[in-house]
C-alpha cells in the first residue's frame, strides 16, 4: 500500500507539472491538506517538505508554500520509477539495493513502489513525473495497457526477470535456460541417468519454462532418452514417492529452491536418504538453501548484476535516445551436500 504522504506528494506534483498550479501560485496549507486527505499534519508537512527539496515549491514561514518556476517543462525530472510486486524486495534479490547506487552516481532519484501505484497513477502521470521506468515482470500478462501506452510514446522502460515479447522492450534477466542446462549437466556428470524435472505447482512462469527447456537440452546433448516432468501435488505426497519408485529416479532438477526443499522433506519422510538415494538441485539460492539438512545444491541468479545492468541501460537510453538490447545475465552453480556422484 502506498504511504499516505506519497499520495499527497504525487497529486501536488502532477498539479504543478501539468500547469494547474502555475509559478507563484500558493499551495494548500498543511492544515488544509491534512483535512482534505484525512491525514495528520505531520504527513502533509512531509509531502510539502519533499516538494521543497525537489525545488518545485518554496516554503516561507508565516506565508505558506508557493510554486517555483522549476517545473518539468524541460522534460527531465532526474527521477526513475521502480515498480515491484511487493514492498520488501529481499525475496527477489534486493534488486532496489543494486539499482540505487547506479542512480545515485548519476544524480537520479529512485522511487520504489508496488504495483498498487498503478491504481492511482496513469501512464501520463508516469511520463510527467519520471524520466524512465524499471518494471519487475512478475506476470508477463499484467499491466500490458500501461506498459504499451508508455512504450508507444517511446518512454524509456526496461523489464526485469521476464520478457514480454509483444511489447518489444529490453529485458534484463538471469539466463534461466543455461541454468536448467547447467543443473542437469552437473547431475549427468555425477553419473545420474534417470533425472526428472520437478515443477512446484500448476503455474509455470516464463522463467520456469526456460529452466525446463535447459534440462531437456542437456539430456539431448548427452544422448539420454529418458526425460520427464512431474508436478508436485502437495495434497498427495504419495504421488511423488510412487513416481520415484516407478521410474527409478535418482535425481531431480527442481524449478526453485522451495520446491526442492519440500521434495527433500517428503522423500526423507518416506525413507529415502538425501543424497545417497536421490540428489536434488534447486534454483534461486535463497537463504534457506544453505540451512536445510543437507544443504541444497542450487543455481544462483546474480541479482546485483541484473539490477546494475538494467539501471545503466536505462540511463543510457535516457541520455542517448537509443533503446538498449536485452541481456541475459549468467548464473552460478553452488554445489552443496544435497547431491553426490553415483557409481556406474
Amino acid at each position: 500500500m502506498e504511504p499516505l504522504y506519497l499520495k499527497i506528494l504525487r497529486d501536488l506534483e502532477y498539479n504543478i507539472t501539468s500547469g494547474k498550479f502555475a509559478a507563484g501560485d500558493q499551495l494548500p496549507t498543511e492544515k488544509e491538506l491534512s483535512e482534505q486527505y484525512n491525514v495528520s499534519r505531520i504527513t502533509s508537512k512531509r509531502a510539502l517538505n519533499e516538494l521543497e527539496q525537489q525545488g518545485l515549491i518554496k516554503r516561507t514561514r508565516g506565508k505558506g508554500s508557493f510554486v517555483t518556476g522549476a517545473t518539468s517543462e524541460n522534460n527531465t525530472t532526474n527521477r526513475i520509477l521502480l515498480l515491484l510486486p511487493f514492498t520488501d524486495d529481499v525475496a527477489i534479490g534486493n534488486l532496489s539495493g543494486s539499482i540505487l547506487p547506479v542512480m545515485q552516481n548519476a544524480q537520479y532519484e529512485l522511487m520504489m513502489v508496488t504495483y498498487d501505484f498503478l491504481n492511482t497513477h496513469t501512464a501520463q502521470d508516469i511520463k510527467n513525473e519520471f524520466d524512465g521506468l524499471i518494471y519487475y515482470t512478475e506476470d508477463e500478462n499484467q499491466h500490458l495497457d500501461v506498459l504499451f501506452e508508455l512504450s508507444f510514446a517511446d518512454f524509456p522502460i526496461v523489464l526485469l526477470d521476464k520478457e514480454v515479447p509483444d511489447l518489444n522492450l529490453p529485458s534484463f534477466l538471469a539466463d534461466n535456460l543455461a541454468g536448467g542446462k547447467e543443473a542437469c549437466d552437473y547431475l549427468i556428470k555425477a553419473g545420474h541417468k534417470k533425472i526428472a524435472y520437478l515443477f512446484g505447482d500448476h503455474y509455470h512462469p516464463q522463467s520456469t519454462r526456460q529452466r525446463y527447456l535447459g534440462y531437456i537440452q542437456s539430456l539431448m546433448e548427452h544422448h539420454i532418452s529418458f526425460h520427464t516432468s512431474f508436478e508436485e501435488d502437495t495434497t498427495s505426497e504419495e504421488r511423488l514417492i510412487d513416481y520415484v519408485k516407478q521410474h527409478q529416479i535418482t535425481a531431480f532438477v527442481c524449478e526453485n529452491d522451495i520446491t526442492a526443499i519440500q521434495a527433500m522433506r517428503t522423500l526423507r519422510q518416506a525413507g529415502f536418504a538425501i543424497p545417497q538415494d536421490i540428489s536434488l538441485v534447486g534454483f534461486d539460492n535463497i537463504q534457506a538453501a544453505i540451512f536445510v539438512d543437507p544443504p541444497l545444491t542450487t543455481i544462483s541468479q546474480n541479482f546485483k548484476a541484473i539490477g546494475e545492468t538494467a539501471g545503466k541501460a536505462l540511463l543510457s537510453w535516457i541520455k542517448t535516445k537509443q533503446k538498449p538490447q536485452s541481456q541475459k545475465i549468467p548464473v552460478t552453480l553452488f554445489v552443496r551436500e544435497s547431491t553426490k556422484e553415483i557409481k556406474a
